[in-house]
């Protein structure tokens, strides 16, 4: 009877060690917004990005030397300038049980190119079609030769959905994504958390130390990190950089830097409906004085602490077809006020700027206020919670929208969709068709200093010369976590995968 007590007690205990290591085992991360919907066919926000970084893998990733590595690809090569062939891991599962094989690679290209409303239909748009030769080998065809065709791989793009998931749900799959992720989609309450839990069956299981993840939208940077501070949250997405300092004071906190791919900027509405019947819409002279109104370097004082690098192009300085010679223009107040007497409008003029609901971004509103009221602008701010901020911007309901892109590894992926007359994410309906032929020219070139060349003649035209957007700064990913947390790499990309990661 002792014995059995003694056995029993020892059971309860190893059992009660279980329990604990398992919930050690559960990360609680918070986000900058609540991501939109989760189907990475019709997704567009970064923090979603963040997200499917657990639940959807891809045919290829990037790692920390922005190299393509191979994720749900085994490997691949070129047949021929236009031809691709791609052969898939073996013994590779959905979350829902079936095998992800060639068919379903076939079938999520297909829905990412060609479903109603795609944001991946600009990425992948070069491809003509797409061939299942076995079950884990497919052969893609390219109208022309694409330089940046397989980078668009390393994204959304290239997640594969599972195909009964996304014919039983149709444009319901961002309710209850199925993919072939470390980990599966178990709830979302919008505005208050995404969980997703282990996939037992996962290709690389050895890899994943983490049981549950919950993904806590907390939109400003002061809660986010007093959350961390008290052992409610073991990870944030990002802070402010003013915040940099108290999280380096914090001994059982860790901070990781890095160079963003992407940037902040101001799309104008150009052609998106009825506002963009404005002088500002409709005249560029009305738009390169709003932006000589601006000062970007001191803005990044005031609210970024310097540390953020002012920019007038999308592509950052780390990349080869960063463009050294294209800055920002200084402020030139006079300059500003002359152009909008050549216009002939009177001032004070009133625009509207949408802005995200986050304390920085309304904070970059208010000084972007008082700086080109001097130029005889009457900027109002309408602060819109982030998701719903992009749904406005595409339906056309904006005068002026701050907003940021996350960034890619390739150039193409920080300018065809949003420059291009036909890009599904240009807002503004910008359209030049000069613009659109280098674009199209420079995703076809494949020697990087002629690409490069094809990007300084775009920003000349359509940042310089038709002020279609202003580009304000790269910003700096700024991650911060529990001393508990290790295994982070802190890619270029802003994404937190969950490979490696293990708390202790």
């Amino acid at each position: 009877m002792i014995r059995r007590t003694l056995l029993a007690a020892c059971a309860a205990l190893g059992l009660a060690a279980a329990t604990a290591e398992a919930q050690a085992q559960n990360l609680r991360i918070g986000l900058r917004e609540d991501p939109d919907i989760l189907d990475p066919t019709l997704a567009r926000t970064f923090v979603g990005r963040i997200v499917f970084a657990a639940i959807c893998d891809k045919l290829f990733d990037i790692n920390e030397r922005l190299e393509i590595v191979p994720q749900l690809a085994e490997s691949h090569r070129w047949e021929d300038p236009r031809t691709l062939l791609i052969t898939i891991r073996p013994d590779v599962r959905f979350h829902d049980g079936n095998v992800m094989d060639a068919e379903a690679v076939r079938y999520s290209l297909d829905r990412h190119l060609n479903m109603q409303g795609s944001f991946r239909r600009g990425e992948i748009g070069a491809m003509e079609s797409v061939e299942v030769v076995d079950p884990r080998t497919v052969r893609i065809r390219l109208r022309a030769p694409s330089a940046a065709f397989l980078s668009q791989l390393t994204d959304r793009a290239g997640m594969i959905v599972s195909p009964a998931a996304a014919e039983a749900l149709g444009r319901n799959f961002g309710t209850r994504p199925v993919c072939a992720g470390p980990f599966r989609f178990v709830e979302r309450v919008a505005q208050d958390r995404i969980v997703v839990e282990r996939f037992p069956e996962y290709w690389n299981a050895q890899a994943i130390h983490l049981n549950r993840i919950t993904y806590l939208p907390i939109p400003d940077s002061t809660v986010r990190l007093a959350n961390l501070q008290s052992g409610a949250l073991e990870m944030v997405q990002t802070i402010d950089p003013d915040d940099v300092p108290a999280v380096r004071r914090n001994n059982r906190l860790r901070i990781s830097v890095s160079d963003e791919l992407g940037y902040q900027s101001i799309t104008y509405n150009i052609g998106n409906g009825p506002r963009a019947q404005t002088p500002l819409g409709q005249d560029a002279r009305v738009r390169a004085a709003f932006e000589l109104a601006i000062d970007r370097e001191a803005i990044n004082r005031v609210v970024y602490e310097g540390m953020f690098t002012p920019t007038a192009q999308p592509v950052a300085p780390g990349s080869p077809f960063h463009i050294r010679d294209f800055r920002p223009e200084p402020r030139n107040l006079e300059r500003a006020r002359a152009l909008l007497r050549e216009a002939g409008v009177t001032t004070p003029l009133r625009v509207e700027m949408t802005i995200p609901n986050n304390p920085d971004l309304r904070q970059v509103g208010e000084v972007i206020q008082a700086m080109v009221r001097e130029a005889g602008f009457d900027l109002r701010l309408n602060a819109m919670e982030f998701a719903s901020s992009l749904q406005a911007a595409q339906r056309g309901d904006f005068e002026t929208y701050l907003v940021a892109w996350s960034g890619r590894a390739d150039p193409d992926g920080n300018t065809h969709s949003f420059m291009h007359s036909r890009g599904p994410q240009n807002d503004g309906r910008y359209s030049n068709p000069e613009v659109d032929r280098l674009l199209d020219a420079a995703r076809l070139e494949l020697d990087p200093e002629k690409r490069r060349e094809l990007y300084a003649q775009i920003w000349q035209i359509a940042i310089r010369q038709d002020r279609s957007r202003i580009y304000l700064w790269h910003r700096k990913n700024i991650v911060a976590h529990s001393a508990r947390l290790s295994g982070f790499v802190n890619i270029p990309d802003g994404l937190i995968r969950p490979q490696g990661l293990r708390l202790n």
